[in-house]
């Protein structure tokens, strides 16, 4: 599915239309990235699914006697009714519902009794070579049901799809704690996806620098610096979530799902320990840039002086010979102009052979 072109380069999202409102008055913050909001539901046990779109989502969301699970996906926010709906007919606090329509949403996790809230960001390419889009992912884990709200159409949640309507793997057996879990390992999964594409800039820009180096390499540092940087925001804070995730304070995570999440936070270990090598690669690169340019400044103000030592003794035998005297000995002699062109040529080669013993050519 195609996404509206974007990147993660803008850190904050202006909120000057919240100022004055009260708290949990639904207000969606962000940018419009769909035409209109769809929300599908995927019901589901060990004996069979239901795939469904919905129109009409508050009066449609009535929980199924037939499935143990259900998950409902919304995509796009600028609807603000509808998602009030939804979180009405769900039981949702005002105030969830208002952190699900702010795409600002540091990622957190709170608790609200019968049921989590989870905030995340999915990160995926921005449509070219350079670049990556974050879009805000809201979690709510319910004991029979997964409410998950992005902010566009398209994201990594395909593999759990066809594994729902295959029966596949252990999702269909487990319950909505475990898709939870799903959710999650995605997210983090495409996390290294997105590094990889990050890895391969990297290493094409460091062998730019050592060979090639030029202005357009610094704006391609200055990019990854801020790429990094803001990977490593959506990551970072997604590590405290499953920690608390794993801490055994909720009941709604079952004692067999946790192994599962620790393998997903032993993940975002490791995204991030990548991350921070990666930065400071590319902090290091400014440093690999600038030396590459002295040296190179170098190199062509040790030619220009080379040539400059060099004219400086024709130039004195130029200037003696030069002078309007009316006796020099060698104005009259035959052999006086191919005599001074022997003793240029002389110098010179006896300037460069002592150049090159000394190691300076």
């Amino acid at each position: 599915m195609k996404r509206r072109a974007g990147s993660i380069l803008v850190p904050f999202k202006r909120r000057s239309k919240k100022i004055g409102l009260p708290p949990g008055t639904p207000v969606h913050v962000g940018d419009r990235k769909v035409d209109a909001v769809t929300v599908t539901v995927m019901e589901y046990d060990r004996d069979g699914y239901r795939e469904r779109e919905l129109e009409a989502a508050p009066r449609s969301l009535s929980s199924s006697e037939k499935f143990s699970v259900t998950w409902i996906n919304i995509d796009g926010l600028h609807e603000v009714d509808v998602i009030a709906a939804v979180g009405e007919r769900l039981g949702l606090h005002p105030l969830v519902v208002e952190d699900i329509l702010n795409t600002d949403q540091r990622p957190k996790q709170e608790e609200f009794g019968n049921y989590l809230f989870i905030v995340f960001k999915m990160l995926l390419p921005a449509g070219s070579d350079h670049g990556l889009l974050a879009e805000q992912v809201s979690l709510v884990l319910g004991p029979n049901f997964v409410l998950s709200v992005q902010e566009a159409r398209g994201d990594v949640f395909d593999p759990i799809r066809e594994r729902i309507r295959g029966g596949k793997g252990r999702v269909r057996e487990m319950g909505a704690d475990y898709l939870a879990y799903a959710l999650l390992d995605a997210v983090v999964d495409n996390y290294f996806s997105c590094l990889e594409k990050l890895g391969e800039r990297v290493e094409a820009l460091e062998e730019e620098l050592l060979v090639d180096p030029s202005a357009r390499s610094v704006r391609e540092i200055h990019e990854l610096r801020r790429e990094l940087i803001l990977v490593r925001k959506a990551v970072w804070p997604l590590r405290e979530v499953l920690s608390r995730l794993l801490s055994g304070e909720t009941t709604l995570v079952g004692d067999a799902v946790k192994p599962y999440l620790r393998d997903v936070y032993d993940h975002a270990v490791q995204v991030i320990d990548v991350v921070e090598t990666f930065r400071e690669m590319v902090s290091a690169m400014l440093d690999i840039y600038l030396s590459s340019v002295s040296h190179r400044t170098n190199e062509a103000m040790k030619v220009l002086t080379v040539i400059a030592t060099l004219f400086l003794p024709l130039t004195f035998i130029a200037g003696v010979y030069g002078m309007n005297f009316r006796y020099m000995p060698e104005l009259q002699w035959r052999w006086g102009y191919p005599a001074v062109w022997a003793a240029m040529v002389g110098v010179v080669i006896f300037m460069i052979g002592y150049f090159r013993r000394r190691g300076w050519l």
